[in-house]
């Protein structure tokens, strides 16, 4: 989906961890509901908070289902990110590791007895061994380069790697030699003979992502490693894209195949190597559309992957393919099933996969039937990420609109929910969060559109509230049940603000119907599903003051944002603009993941300006007359900020009251903690000087 778019117990785990105690606590009591604090709730939400809650990360439960391993962001503090274990029959939770580099990429050793991660520990990211049964991590690798990735097969000895390098090097010393002619070079160029030359928030150098293999030796470090693409002028999917099959004798792997089309294609392909013969196969060549995540089961019966049909469409439904590696017969898994695939991976039986897609403004598990291709929901509340699972037991992470992640277990049979940790209890014991609910209500067409409201958190009956309307991105996104870092619901609660978010034609999680119906129609259903929202939750909810309101979105909601000005010119006290397309020629020619706006669009501007111009804002701008704030990071490529100074220079030649914030270390999001604490003072002060300083009235 396109981003237009979340112990050794001592001293260091006391603070890392200042929940512990209460994890033993609460699972001895067995409990199969989410645990429910009761706060003294005598604090509102703030941008500090946000910065400092502590993040799960790196959930996996161990091949036997005795332990969960997992990491724990602490805050923003990076040297303080570290792993830990939780024992599921004594619920005792140790801390692994506290080493000032933090641990990412975990993986189980077969045996259960140890896990393997990435650290920097030494200098550089390289492979490390930590056995269970005490003493330090051994290190595995010690190459030249940064690892970027790993797998490990189930013999224990074959590796999988990333490393960026130079194509055509046979060696990684050749790497190195380049890297060390860039830098002595005098001259400050780039040159290139062909698309893509940037990327998010970087310029595209020489280097690729390519997949290496190795064999763990006997006795002392690994060093050398096989490149199996050593002339390819491509990069790799990811190595979660990587996967072994059980005879640790072949891999697959996700990747577009060198070409000159790939800022304008979204054709990646499941590739399968013969580790004994060396001999690649692209294993989905037929289909243009977007192949991924590779998977094989571990039976050894199946290789499964997750398959789109449209081709130059990111936001086309991801459906599950299954190939039987005996008689090679590839089939269509739930092919009626109207939800997009976003992760999966076999149960241990091999006869079914644990999936997880959106779905009605949730991020919903789910058990699919290989055989049969049932659907079966298991758990659909909230947004949840990090899934895995051994016996009958699921472990993953969930967050909604009124709780930051934690980790939380459930049968595949939906019974024995259980809330695992309280990573945040301590300060969201003092905490009072915003209620919320979801709605539906007939948009466009009277088709049915559902959306969300949050109450402010200081709520009091009687009084009416100002509106923070908040429109979503993608544009095939969704503002749905999730505790969101950059654009969070509760913050605007904390201000006295209600909140209004629409899931308007196009956004995804509501069948595929529904998320296409708005490519090539940006200001048509989705304007009239805003309107129509905001009128029938107003009416309904009489808190809510629909004459007292301030619009605000990022990137397609950005361009949404421009669009109300022309088009619900008298719709709002204030707009907010955060990355916004304003003149859709310009934005086309400069982008650059061209896929994105050829498919929504018909195809290149040149061959298709009518459809670009239809909905373009900057068409409109005789009707502009709302305050508008203006905010960009400079180093956005996607929405680059040319689009920004448009909108901007417009409101002032029009006298129109106006601010122009810029970011020159961020991209199309704001990441950096300082940086998101003034881009939150930024926005409440534009909403408050023409929603406040009274917002309750």
């Amino acid at each position: 989906m396109n981003p237009f778019s979340k112990i050794t117990l001592g001293t260091i785990a006391s603070l890392a961890f200042a929940a512990v105690p209460a994890l033993a606590e609460q699972a001895n009591a067995n409990s199969e509901k989410e645990i429910n604090s009761v706060p003294s709730q005598s604090e509102t939400l703030t941008v500090d908070h946000l910065n400092n809650f502590r993040q799960p990360y790196e959930v996996k439960v161990s091949p036997d289902g005795s332990a969960v391993v997992y990491g724990i962001k602490n805050g923003q503090e990076k040297a303080s990110n570290h792993l830990y274990l939780h024992d599921l029959s004594s619920e005792k939770v140790t801390q692994l590791t506290s080493n000032k580099s933090a641990e990412h990429a975990v993986q189980w050793a077969n045996d259960s007895k140890g896990i393997y991660f990435l650290s920097s520990r030494s200098g550089t990211s390289q492979v490390w061994y930590l056995g269970l049964s005490g003493g330090e991590a051994q290190q595995l690798t010690d190459f030249p380069l940064d690892v970027g990735g790993y797998k490990i097969a189930a013999d224990g000895k074959t590796m999988a790697l990333a490393f960026d390098v130079v194509p055509g090097c046979k060696t990684l010393q050749c790497t190195l030699d380049a890297k060390q002619k860039m830098a002595d070079e005098k001259h400050n160029t780039r040159a290139y003979d062909q698309l893509m030359v940037r990327h998010w928030d970087h310029w595209l150098d020489r280097f690729n992502t390519h997949l290496f293999v190795a064999t763990l030796p006997e006795q002392g470090k690994l060093t050398e490693a096989t490149d199996l693409m050593p002339d390819w002028d491509a990069d790799i999917a990811g190595m979660s894209q990587v996967s072994f099959n059980v005879e640790s004798n072949k891999l697959a792997f996700s990747a577009k195949k060198p070409g000159r089309d790939h800022a304008w294609t979204t054709n990646w392909d499941i590739f399968e190597v013969d580790l004994t013969s060396n001999t690649m196969t692209n294993i989905t060549e037929d289909n243009q559309a977007w192949d991924a995540q590779p998977q094989y089961s571990s039976d050894g019966r199946y290789l499964a992957w997750k398959a789109m049909k449209t081709p130059v469409y990111e936001s086309d439904k991801f459906s599950l393919k299954v190939k039987d590696l005996r008689s090679q017969k590839i089939q269509d898994i739930a092919p009626l099933w109207d939800r997009s695939i976003s992760d999966f991976h076999f149960s241990d039986d091999n006869r079914s996969v644990i999936a997880v897609a959106q779905d009605l403004g949730q991020k919903s598990i789910f058990s699919i039937s290989l055989q049969f291709g049932e659907v079966t929901p298991v758990y659909q509340d909230g947004t949840v990420a990090n899934v895995s699972s051994a016996g009958k037991a699921i472990y993953f992470t969930r967050h909604t609109l009124d709780k930051p992640a934690d980790i939380y277990t459930i049968n595949k049979d939906s019974y024995g929910f259980k809330q695992l940790t309280q990573l945040n209890k301590d300060t969201l014991d003092t905490l009072q969060l915003g209620e919320f609910q979801q709605f539906s209500f007939p948009g466009w067409n009277d088709e049915k559109v559902y959306g969300y409201w949050l109450k402010p958190a200081n709520f009091e009956e009687g009084k009416k509230y100002p509106i923070a309307f908040l429109v979503h991105g993608g544009p095939q996104g969704s503002f749905g049940n999730m505790f969101h870092y950059r654009w969070n619901a509760q913050l605007w609660a904390a201000q006295g603000y209600g909140v209004v978010m629409i899931d308007f034609h196009g956004s995804t999680g509501y069948g595929q119907k529904f998320t296409d119906s708005i490519s090539g129609d940006w200001g048509g259903k989705p304007l009239i599903d805003l309107q129509k929202g905001l009128a029938f939750i107003t009416e309904k909810e009489a808190w809510l003051d629909g004459d007292n309101a301030c619009a605000l979105g990022a990137s397609y909601g950005g361009y949404m944002m421009n669009w109300i000005m022309g088009n619900w010119s008298d719709g709002f006290n204030c707009i907010v603009n955060h990355a916004g397309l304003f003149d859709m020629q310009s934005f086309y020619y400069v982008t650059e993941e061209l896929w994105f706006p050829e498919h929504d669009f018909s195809g290149p501007y040149y061959s298709n300006a009518e459809n670009y111009d239809k909905f373009d804002p900057s068409r409109f701008v005789d009707n502009w007359k709302m305050p508008m704030l203006v905010i960009q990071g400079e180093l956005d490529y996607r929405v680059p900020y040319g689009q920004s100074l448009g909108a901007f220079t417009t409101l002032q030649r029009k006298g129109i009251d106006s601010r122009l914030v810029m970011f020159p270390d961020e991209d199309h999001h704001i990441r950096k903690p300082d940086n998101l604490k003034e881009w939150y003072r930024e926005v409440f002060a534009w909403m408050d000087k023409y929603l406040g300083p009274d917002r309750a009235e």
